[in-house]
């Protein structure tokens, strides 16, 4: 087993670090012959406590694999994974199943992960019932402040997924992902879906259950404008490998970068708005 990683004198010890992760996915090719693709290719960077970090790129450029692995649904090739001191990469399947309540993932379009026969109530209180920690009028109550946290009023409790528009049902994910007591939540394109008005209302609920709760983000996304507003750090990806990372307006304001400097311009107006963009 790889040593624990060691961090500098009076630094705060990383929530998350990943060093050299690897991915590699088994395919065959139309003549079927076995080919391996690259998905990851010695990813490395860490995250603190209580901090948002942004991963940006275009499509294919590994960013859901890298969210996958970290959440453990899908297995690293090699490389580490240190969560609070333990490389949940070399866990067994049956230790890795106790780590993901730590680690909640929360996609596009959350639908697909909501139980759709439940109502919204139902729906966070499952995780409540699964514990088995309290009476079922105290799973209630929590429930009850767990909506109220994501600002999903009382007449929202017994609609089902589908009878809520895109944004009140990611305010009901995060909720039940709240209700696992999670150390990191990351969102995967999670906003993208969303039209500007209701994304901003998203991102500033993220910003204050960070204040609030102490929350440590990964922000997953193609859209440099709300990575701008919510991160702290920002790492870039090109195929497969971490290409930029630091402080988020030293990457979008003073970047050498060439991937980095592709995405900025192919948003019109980021750098303009970065002064006030960046203020949290």
């Amino acid at each position: 087993m790889n040593p624990e990683p060691s961090t500098n004198d009076g630094c705060m010890q990383p929530l998350i670090q990943v060093e050299n992760l690897v991915k590699r996915y088994a395919k065959r090719s139309l003549s079927g012959q076995r080919e391996e693709k690259l998905a990851l290719d010695g990813v490395t960077f860490s995250v603190s406590p209580g901090t948002t970090l942004a991963v940006v790129g275009e499509s294919g450029s590994g960013k859901s694999t890298l969210a996958l692995c970290l959440a453990c649904l899908e297995r690293a090739t090699s490389g580490s994974i240190w969560l609070n001191g333990e490389n949940i990469v070399q866990l067994s399947e049956e230790e890795r199943r106790k780590v993901r309540p730590q680690i909640q993932l929360i996609f596009q379009d959350p639908a697909s992960s909501l139980n759709p026969r439940w109502n919204a109530l139902e729906i966070v209180t499952e995780p409540f019932v699964l514990q088995g920690k309290w009476k079922r009028e105290e799973m209630v109550q929590r429930a009850h402040s767990l909506l109220e946290q994501v600002s999903l009023s009382p007449e929202f409790y017994t609609r089902l997924p589908l009878e809520l528009s895109g944004g009140q049902r990611q305010r009901l994910a995060i909720a039940r992902a709240l209700a696992l007591e999670p150390k990191l939540l990351i969102l995967d394109e999670a906003l993208s879906a969303l039209d500007c008005s209701v994304q901003g209302q998203i991102g500033n609920l993220l910003l204050e259950l960070q204040s609030s709760l102490g929350m440590t983000y990964i922000f997953i996304t193609h859209n440099l404008a709300m990575a701008a507003h919510l991160a702290d750090t920002v790492a870039v990806m090109n195929r497969g490998r971490i290409v930029d990372l630091g402080p988020s307006e030293t990457v979008w304001k003073h970047s050498e970068c060439h991937t980095t400097r592709q995405l900025l311009a192919a948003t019109p107006g980021l750098k303009r708005s970065l002064p006030t963009g960046l203020e949290r």
